[in-house]
């Protein structure tokens, strides 16, 4: 007789010390698709009029046909590395991540899974390059016209000010191949909050170089 051992679900959740706010992974829907993460009481991903992986989607679809190398800014839970590198045509992702608690998470999560395979180990992925720190300091490292293509996903703009400013966009213009393409998510357009956001966003990447910047609507962003 076989005998089956019960299962139960699990709480995934920690603590960072890197930015004293809690972190935990959060079923949506009937629990069956890809979870969210939410930091500080504030969740990462669409779940109401979407789901986590249907949004990240529409994020790196909202750019069209691209290849070559492309960073993600903001790892969170990998959806949007993992995305990136399963497009053909793509040949690395690198992804920037502050927060360890929050990768530690993601190991945990199976929808992340491929966001740790050895390079080579899945076919069709193409490799990708984790880094931790400040995405500040990370995008000042890398060389003038690195990337073909930049998905931009931060936190709110009440958690992290600094990535939505002026000086960080003409970094990630900086690091854009001319003719490159960035997508920045910034929240439902027609929310009165967000709205607002979206013109200063669009006037500050104008204002450093950044040409036929428009909101991606379905996706949150702008491109």
């Amino acid at each position: 007789e076989e005998v089956v051992e019960e299962c139960r679900p699990e709480r995934i959740a920690g603590f960072s010390e890197a930015t004293g706010r809690a972190v935990s992974l959060l079923p949506v829907g009937s629990g069956r698709e890809a979870p969210t993460v939410v930091i500080g009481g504030f969740g990462m991903h669409r779940f109401k009029s979407s789901n986590p992986w249907d949004d990240t989607v529409l994020k790196v679809g909202s750019l069209g046909r691209f290849s070559g190398d492309a960073l993600d800014v903001c790892t969170g839970l990998g959806y949007t590395s993992i995305e990136l590198a399963m497009r053909p045509g793509v040949t690395g992702v690198w992804t920037l991540e502050l927060d360890p608690a929050v990768l530690e998470v993601a190991r945990r999560n199976p929808y992340s899974e491929m966001l740790f395979a050895e390079h080579g180990s899945v076919e069709g992925l193409a490799p990708i390059t984790s880094l931790v720190g400040d995405a500040c300091e990370l995008v000042a490292g890398f060389e003038d016209g690195r990337f073909d293509v930049v998905v931009h996903d931060p936190p709110a703009n009440a958690m992290v000010g600094a990535l939505y400013s002026e000086a960080f966009y003409g970094e990630l213009f900086r690091v854009a191949k001319r003719g490159g393409k960035v997508f920045h998510y910034i929240g439902d357009p027609e929310s009165k909050e967000s709205g607002r956001l979206f013109r200063g966003v669009m006037e500050r990447m104008r204002a450093v170089g950044f040409e036929r910047v428009s909101v991606a609507k379905e996706a949150y962003g702008v491109v």
